[in-house]
């Protein structure tokens, strides 16, 4: 039905690799949560599942090497179209149970414990977030590691800028051991509250730059779409090898649209205030 021409097909796919290697160049690649390794597994394996199905639809449809390339990188980049929504939800998520978290902590000092007491009988209360991090610290502490040490540990695992002022807090009393810890918790926890209540602000703001660019992204695909389907004499010329040229022109044109409508939807993260365990060291 449709003729296939080799060097055509070869010239797209590294058309589209370079297209590929050259945003990655220029943006980069975020660093995404930590996740299971099956759960990681099964999403990859998912999306090369989609993406196989997609490249085939669009060879079958058209011919076009280098529209097949690009139908593989959007499944893989799909999600990133949202400008980080599920990354800044689980972060307010994680926020608030840190806010909780350092009240039931101020909580549990107040009836005259201290941190190396207080800190275990806080994880029943914990938000399920954190949890699984405060009993691997409680762990640590149980194997006599320091107690200032194990806190710079958790707070590099949970890797959130709010945190590290509650560790930061936690870890100037566990050396120096002064009064006041309860009314620094307690003032920490209250500004936690309020940087939750403006994410949740800006994140209402945000989430209509994200729908905007699905809403651009999709309507140019399906209005390039129906155009190959309905007046297919209208694009033949792409069929050639100059026309597949033109193509990785006008995709790395479309490509560079969406990312940058994706940077401005996307949540930057603070810089933190303890990296790689210096509180603990420091």
């Amino acid at each position: 039905m449709f003729g296939f021409d080799p060097l055509a097909m070869l010239a797209g796919a590294l058309a589209g690799g370079g297209i590929f290697l050259f945003a990655v160049s220029l943006y980069g690649l975020r660093p995404r949560p930590s996740q299971p390794r099956r759960e990681l597994v099964k999403m990859l394996t998912t999306r090369t599942a989609i993406a196989a199905v997609a490249a085939a639809l669009v060879l079958l449809i058209t011919g076009w090497v280098v529209v097949a390339v690009g139908a593989v990188l959007l499944v893989f980049a799909w999600r990133g179209l949202s400008g980080g929504a599920a990354e800044e939800r689980g972060a307010m998520s994680r926020l608030e149970g840190l806010a909780a978290w350092t009240e039931s902590l101020r909580d549990t000092i107040a009836g005259a414990a201290g941190l190396e007491q207080a800190i275990p009988a806080s994880i029943r209360a914990a938000a399920p977030t954190l949890r699984p991090h405060l009993r691997v610290m409680v762990d640590r502490l149980h194997t006599r590691m320091a107690l200032p040490e194990a806190l710079a540990m958790f707070a590099d695992e949970l890797d959130d800028p709010s945190a590290d002022l509650v560790v930061a807090a936690l870890i100037l009393n566990s050396r120096l051991r002064g009064p006041g810890l309860r009314d620094v918790l307690g003032a920490l926890a209250v500004s936690a509250r309020e940087e939750l209540d403006m994410r949740r602000r800006v994140e209402a703001e945000r989430r209509a730059t994200r729908r905007s660019v699905q809403i651009v992204v999709v309507t140019a695909l399906v209005f390039a779409g129906l155009l190959v389907v309905l007046n297919p004499s209208y694009v033949v010329e792409y069929k050639s090898l100059l026309g597949q040229a033109v193509l990785v022109v006008v995709a790395g044109l479309f490509g560079a649209g969406f990312a940058w409508m994706r940077r401005l939807a996307r949540f930057d993260k603070p810089t933190r205030l303890l990296m790689g365990g210096s509180g603990g060291h420091g």
